[in-house]
């Protein structure tokens, strides 16, 4: 329940900060009207109040008074020249580092990097707020998907499952006591031995993917939901908005994600501590050993005959009580079957079915800068029911995927399934609390950039998901939702085409790489918390750099806040000029 009281509180927040706000925005929006005209070369050379609304030459020069285009790794200097004009050479070879190390470590700790992106977009890269939360995006899904090319090859932690029924938790009504739980090395070697021995012969071991595909094929599309609503919202903030609400939300991040480096540097150390006690009581069984065998050898063993014979009868007794009904334990082995694929292909399909049919929508809608290619407009009906389709599509996934899973769980549940502490149990009371803050992660993830990771990993491993399982599962949503973000960013004009296609690849390589070595360096050293806390750092460091540059900006303008943007905007065909996002040439996407 205090997880539940500390978002509650986290709403109320924002809650207040929308009505305080709200009211400001509006008000902003006649102040600031005519002022800070900028020099936009489109159409033969206008005058915008925002670079914005510049197609094509997002970037403002406050200096010079003008919009200029980005090009990337620039190495140009031409004066008067808007496409030459600035050099970029070193700012984007240090931001190529920066990305490719952010995404190995990010992807390594179960977070798209988001928090980190974004700020560094706009510090490092100079990027204006919203074409660096589209940048983010389209580097979240390049880390992702090398998070997904290392993720979908592991196997479960706990590789061996049983067709036994176990003994049940008390703690988590439904599920098992892990059989290796408080034993040493050498105890549990022998009782795994002991079970392949057993049974009727057909005993075997069972695992799963570490990617938990039911609960990616619920969370995904409540995600995606969320990240459409949240870019729909990203359409009408100003930039100092979007900064505000940017801080507040990677302040709470940073807030979570120190909680969660104390928490997991204590179970680590615990764990730790637990491995040298085990190790000591391995050791001392070992002697005890040897004391009976040289025992036995003097004729001493008559007592340790008894002995044998009270644990062989009690080892008797636990094969009987843990015997079952024959139909059951078919049934059963059927289930641990069906879930150890490690490539379920329908699964895989269901998901990229639901990737493709959002973004099938997306085109037919059209954004800012792009047109529809059905050619309807913000102005027309169809529009707003390609609109309601995307949430339609979304929602309508979850909800079948919901179903599918609490029908499942109690299947299993019928015939004594082997479920794990760390599984989850659903049933419509999960389904309504997972739904509402993924639904809440997705917003946050298409309003300011970040995959959504930081709000859902907490919310797992609060929910008793096993660490491993949560880090490859909110990946792979991960990879869906910034995907699917990362192109309507695109379609709307505002990230460079270049540019995101770069850091894309870097991403990518950083995260296959960085995932790869930092996976073996925490199973060798068991302290991965370390990561945790290396990355609150910097996600504290990014909301201090958002306030920064929050600042920054208003003090360009001398502090007058704009209001509002407005949603719907539709330029008149003796005024619309010929929108350079689908005229550009392969030589301007990939200039050098």
């Amino acid at each position: 329940m205090s997880f539940l009281h500390r978002q509650s509180f986290f709403v109320a927040l924002l809650l207040a900060l929308v009505i305080y706000i709200v009211p400001l925005a509006s008000a902003a929006e006649s102040k600031c009207a005519g002022e800070g005209q900028f020099s936009c070369p489109n159409c033969g050379g206008i005058s915008v109040s925002d670079c914005m609304d510049c197609d094509g030459y997002l970037f403002t020069d406050y200096n010079y008074g003008l919009c200029y285009n980005r090009k990337l790794f620039n190495t140009n200097a031409e004066n008067g020249n808007s496409d030459n004009h600035y050099p970029f050479l070193w700012t984007d070879i240090v931001g190529t580092i920066v990305w490719f190390l952010t995404a190995g470590i990010a992807t390594a700790c179960g977070v798209g990097g988001g928090g980190i992106y974004v700020p560094m977009g706009i510090l490092l890269l100079r990027f204006p707020p919203k074409p660096s939360s589209g940048l983010s995006q389209a580097s979240i899904f390049g880390a992702s998907l090398g998070g997904i090319l290392v993720n979908i090859r592991k196997r479960h932690p706990d590789e061996h499952i049983r067709d036994t029924k176990g003994t049940p938790s008390e703690e988590h009504p439904g599920k098992m006591i892990a059989y290796e739980k408080g034993k040493g090395p050498m105890e549990i070697e022998d009782d795994r031995e002991k079970y392949l021995d057993g049974g009727d012969g057909k005993r075997k071991f069972y695992t799963r993917p570490v990617i938990d595909y039911n609960m990616a094929l619920f969370l995904a599309p409540m995600e995606m939901a969320g990240a459409v609503l949240g870019v729909i919202i990203q359409r009408v903030f100003p930039n100092w908005l979007f900064l505000c609400f940017a801080a507040v939300v990677l302040g709470f991040t940073a807030f979570k994600t120190f909680k969660k480096f104390f928490v997991a540097y204590a179970k680590d150390k615990a764990a730790k501590e637990e491995r040298i006690e085990l190790t000591k009581r391995e050791s001392q069984r070992v002697l005890e050993s040897q004391k009976k065998k040289e025992s036995d050898a003097n004729g001493e063993g008559a007592a340790s005959d008894a002995v044998d014979d009270v644990e062989g009868n009690a080892n008797t007794k636990e094969e009987k009580e843990d015997e079952d009904d024959p139909k059951q334990l078919e049934q059963r082995r059927k289930f641990l079957e069906e879930d150890s694929r490690q490539y379920p292909f329908e699964k895989i399909s269901y998901l990229i079915l639901l990737w493709i049919g959002l973004t099938i929508i997306t085109f037919l809608k059209g954004g800012k800068g792009v047109d529809s290619v059905i050619g309807i407009t913000c102005q027309d009906a169809g529009f707003y029911v390609l609109v309601a389709a995307q949430f339609l599509w979304t929602l309508g996934f979850a909800a079948v995927f919901g179903y599918k899973n609490v029908k499942g769980v109690n299947e299993r549940v019928a015939v004594n399934y082997p479920f794990n502490e760390t599984d989850v149990m659903w049933d419509f009371k999960k389904l309504q609390f997972y739904s509402f803050f993924t639904f809440v992660a997705g917003i946050v993830a298409g309003l300011i950039g970040i995959g959504g990771g930081m709000v859902l990993g907490p919310l797992m491993i609060v929910m008793g998901v096993n660490p491993r399982v949560s880090t490859a599962t909110t990946a792979t949503m991960i990879l869906l939702t910034s995907s699917s973000v990362a192109v309507m960013f695109v379609m709307s004009g505002l990230v460079p085409w270049q540019y995101a296609v770069y850091f894309f690849f870097v991403c990518l390589l950083g995260a296959y790489i960085g995932k790869t070595r930092i996976d073996a360096y925490v199973k060798k050293t068991g302290m991965g918390s370390i990561l945790v806390g290396i990355l609150a750092t910097i996600i504290a460091l990014a909301t201090i750099g958002c306030i920064i540059i929050l600042f920054l900006n208003l003090a360009k303008v001398d502090w007058c806040v704009d209001g509002f943007k407005a949603f719907c905007t539709v330029s008149s065909e003796e005024d619309a000029c010929p929108t350079r996002l689908l005229s550009l040439s392969a030589e301007e996407i990939f200039p050098y």
